[in-house]
């Protein structure tokens, strides 16, 4: 996890960045107000604070946005990852296009140096998920060739409007991360079929996830509907997964009957209706978790093997 020390912007090409402290980050395109932004590769640039850190070190005066960087980060070393790698923040996501970046001239911190940093250190990304970043936001690389990632939607009108805590979702976030799945991003939405389904639509279409575990709305009272947001963006059913959860949480309680979760598909995303109270939705998620990797090993053909003999 890393923390936002910095969001710059400059109005023009050829003038430094100065850190703005807060940038809207728009699809396609990076951020609002920012000279370089645009439909290529190179949406936004990300520079790791540490790396700045020891340049400084060196003598070098510089300020955040010298190198022509979008967004300093401490705790990540950007350097480190590879192309492809997504990062989340808020809701946020981005996806690292290019590490690091030859320069056609040498720049005045070079001139100053005899280095820069920005060419080795520096990486690019453009933008799946647009969003807000501000100082002081926290930001996770939420995706790697080894784990699947998942998305955890909570669908609670008092959760929304703040009267209550979701502690569902940090339930759902623990089972899930326990269970060796990297959480590429969070969702909360009042009770509202439209906005469900459209947050539903833009996570699988725009391949944020692999999994979406939902919590919340699949009751009987007249605004639970998250059931019905899910099956209306579906391409496939998968029933056996809610019969799993039904037949476990039946075991511990009679009210389990009333639940209305479903699981579904769409594209290469595996949708999953969880209940909306922290302990349901444990009892729910607990019995299944397990398996839910050789799933999404046939889903999205990591493994074309369906059983083991």
């Amino acid at each position: 996890m890393g923390k936002v020390i910095a969001v710059c912007t400059s109005c023009e090409k050829g003038t430094i960045k100065r850190n703005v402290g807060r940038a809207e980050v728009v699809l396609a395109h990076g951020l609002l107000g920012d000279a370089h932004a645009g439909d290529g590769q190179r949406q936004v640039s990300l520079l790791s604070f540490q790396k700045i850190t020891e340049f400084r070190q060196r003598g070098a005066k510089v300020e955040f946005g010298d190198f022509g960087e979008n967004l300093v980060v401490d705790g990540i070393d950007f350097s480190s990852l590879s192309s492809g790698t997504l990062l989340n923040c808020n809701d946020i996501v981005l996806e690292i296009t290019q590490i690091g970046k030859e320069c056609k001239s040498r720049c005045s911190i070079y001139e100053k140096m005899g280095d820069c940093i920005m060419p080795r250190e520096g990486v690019f990304a453009k933008v799946i998920k647009s969003g807000f970043i501000s100082v002081g936001d926290e930001m996770n690389v939420c995706s790697s060739s080894d784990s699947y990632r998942v998305w955890i939607i909570t669908a609670s009108d008092k959760c929304f409007k703040g009267e209550r805590e979701d502690k569902s979702g940090l339930v759902v976030q623990e089972i899930a991360s326990n269970a060796g799945f990297l959480i590429s991003g969070s969702s909360l939405f009042p009770d509202d079929q439209d906005k469900l389904e459209n947050e539903l639509k833009d996570i699988c279409d725009n391949n944020l996830a692999d999994l979406i575990l939902t919590t919340g709305g699949t009751g009987l009272s007249p605004r639970d509907c998250m059931p019905e947001a899910s099956l209306s963006i579906a391409h496939r059913l998968v029933p056996g997964i809610a019969e799993a959860m039904r037949a476990a949480s039946m075991a511990i309680t009679p009210a389990a009957m009333l639940s209305r979760c479903v699981a579904v598909i769409r594209g290469s995303t595996l949708i999953i209706n969880l209940p909306g109270s922290p302990k349901a939705a444990r009892e729910n998620l607990e019995p299944i978790i397990g398996t839910l990797h050789h799933g999404l090993d046939t889903l999205t053909e990591r493994s074309s093997e369906c059983a083991k003999k």
